[in-house]
């Protein structure tokens, strides 16, 4: 039974495991020492204390979770029936198993969970395919089999450390799901940079009950291909939430069961980048992503448990102090994808994650930082935070596709409730879209974000590389496609510079003097604000067939939630040649896609060359 009493002497117990998962020698963090935590003196019989407050709320919160899941598992049944999902049925499996082992909660040992669980293990077992795989949205696919995987592995363990008579068959079933997992993730490949590390801590969970040489050796080969660490802290795939916290927990998992204990410090690193990105209501600022948060809200209650295990394991005061706020915040805050009823059974799995945490420091709140990697500027002060972002991936590589950072909005600001989600400018310029920074630059009073575009008129072919069929080689433009041998033809250039001046003034408010030369074209500047405010000002106009959108010609306008107010402007006039239009470009336009955000937008319209100083404050 996991009850209080077990879960005090399991912490110290934990907490002396800690690291000692498959055989593998010691390894040596950056610095050239042992990781701190290795040290702890749980080791000489200490109980550590126990973190009831947690523990009480963890539990609260997975019978609520458990009661929901029973209510709708036959929902996961029949998608996993119908449509292959296996990922909903493996984590409700789990659910139900913590608080059937838990000792506290009020369905502990409960016989009416018995059903359910054997009804989703054998589901799961019937719908596994010969070769051990799921499909989860890819034909037999090994990442997503994974994240089941990583699942079962936890739910058995939870069954096997609980070792009640009733649950032999469901372990059993649960055994031969995992032993039949196997080969399939040590052989198959994968999709994404994170993958690699999901797939890795899958196996080396399988690995620690049931050997096999070749999970190792493909564990191994994963990990020889080196973590994919950027210098500021992010990931390859520069995603703060999605990618994050897919890998930081499987690196996790390799540290304390495959021996490498090294990537604890991988973690700590991730996290303490993390710290930057944290808005005061619990989001979590990912413009710079290279994945789908790019434009999606994550939030920080993802990352509990990974602040709470460093913030235990190296005493940690900053990580302790996210990991009380987000305590003290309770139920009242969003937790995305994963809620809290779900987190029993990885505290159950590991009990030192129930010890108390260490003093928590204060969280900084007034800062600069600017993460060179990511071509980042974060600024906070006390509740007003601005991002600052000038590192797409779009001026490297002239493509829109998944996998890459092309998110336009080059700055987002706040003040308390008032948000400003995207502020982006889209010249009229041969159909090339939104301006996209090509270099972020620290100036003396602020940041400079500048790019140069080019669009050719095309010359006659010289005479060497006519053809007398007029069949010519499909070529790109930069812009579009034809049969026109684009390479060898002389060209004729129009260029577009586009400067912006971002300062800071005093008590958080900003100016950002935008600059346009070159030719001469329309732009529009996009300023988009979080739905639930108030839009205000003489000088705006609504856009004629366009829901939520409007045109400050004159004066300034202001965007308020309650006390919060942001304050902007001024307009810059109307009329035929500078019309209130964001054009995001052929690359969009062509596949009839949208770049328009959601919110309610302004636009502030203009003709280059021009100079013009957007104040927000």
């Amino acid at each position: 039974m996991m009850g209080r009493r077990i879960f005090l002497a399991s912490t110290a117990a934990a907490a002396a495991a800690v690291g000692q998962g498959t055989a593998l020698a010691d390894t040596q963090d950056e610095a050239g020492t042992h990781d701190a935590a290795d040290t702890h003196d749980e080791t000489e019989g200490e109980v550590a204390p126990l973190d009831t407050d947690f523990v009480d709320f963890l539990t609260r919160a997975a019978d609520a979770r458990a009661d929901s899941v029973l209510d709708g598992y036959g929902t996961y049944l029949k998608e996993l029936r119908d449509q292959g999902k296996a990922r909903s049925s493996a984590r409700a499996l789990r659910t139900l198993t913590s608080v059937y082992v838990h000792g506290d909660s009020r369905r502990h040992h409960d016989a009416a969970l018995l059903g359910p669980l054997g009804e989703l293990a054998e589901a799961l077992a019937e719908e596994q395919f010969d070769d051990g795989l799921w499909d989860q949205g890819a034909a037999h696919s090994p990442p997503d089999t994974a994240f089941s995987i990583v699942d079962l592995n936890l739910t058995h363990s939870l069954l096997t450390g609980d070792d009640h008579e009733a649950t032999r068959p469901l372990r059993a079933t649960l055994e031969r799901i995992l032993r039949k997992a196997g080969p399939g993730l040590a052989t198959g490949g994968l999709h994404t940079a994170n993958h690699r590390w999901l797939v890795c801590s899958a196996l080396a969970r399988i690995h620690a009950r049931w050997p096999d040489p070749s999970y190792p050796e493909r564990i191994d080969a994963w990990l020889a291909e080196g973590i994919d660490q950027l210098p500021g802290g992010e990931y390859s795939e520069r995603s703060p939430t999605y990618s994050a916290v897919v890998t930081n927990p499987a690196l996790l998992t390799l540290a304390r069961h495959y021996g490498r204990r090294d990537l604890y410090g991988v973690v700590r690193r991730n996290l303490a980048a993390t710290l930057y990105v944290i808005e005061p209501n619990g989001e979590v600022e990912s413009v710079h992503s290279r994945r789908q948060d790019q434009t999606v809200l994550r939030y920080l209650p993802e990352f509990w448990l990974q602040y709470r295990e460093l913030a235990i394991r190296d005493g940690d005061g900053r990580f302790a102090a996210v990991a009380a706020l987000l305590r003290e915040r309770g139920t009242d805050q969003t937790f995305g994808e994963t809620p809290p009823g779900d987190r029993l059974a990885e505290v159950l799995d590991r009990p030192e994650l129930a010890r108390e945490l260490p003093q928590p420091a204060e969280l900084q709140a007034d800062f600069e930082h600017h993460d060179t990697a990511c071509g980042l500027v974060r600024v906070r002060r006390d509740d007003r935070t601005a991002s600052i972002f000038g590192g797409t991936d779009f001026p490297d590589v002239r493509a829109i596709s998944s996998g890459l950072s092309t998110n336009p909005t080059f700055f987002k600001m706040r003040k308390g409730d008032a948000i400003l989600d995207s502020l982006r400018l889209a010249p009229q310029f041969f159909s090339l879209g939104h301006f996209r920074a090509e270099h972020l630059e620290r100036t003396v009073d602020g940041w400079r974000l500048t790019a140069e575009v080019h669009a050719a008129y095309h010359q006659p072919l010289p005479p060497q590389h006519r053809r007398r069929d007029g069949l010519y080689p499909l070529t790109d433009d930069g812009r579009f496609w034809s049969a026109m041998d684009f390479p060898h033809r002389p060209k004729e250039y129009r260029t577009l510079r586009t400067e912006v001046l971002v300062q800071e003034t005093a008590g958080g408010s900003w100016t950002l003097d935008v600059q346009l030369t070159g030719s001469e074209v329309p732009f529009a500047l996009e300023l988009c604000f979080r739905p639930g405010g108030t839009l205000t000002g003489a000088g705006l106009e609504p856009v004629t067939g366009t829901p939520d959108t409007y045109h400050l010609v004159s004066g300034e306008a202001s965007y308020t939630v309650g006390d919060d107010r942001i304050t902007f402007g001024p307009g810059n006039g109307k009329g035929g040649r500078q019309p209130p239009v964001v054009d995001a470009g052929e690359r969009y336009s062509w596949m009839s896609g949208s770049l328009t955000p959601a919110g309610i937008r302004v636009l502030i319209t203009g003709r280059s060359p021009l100079d013009h100083r957007l104040t927000l404050r």
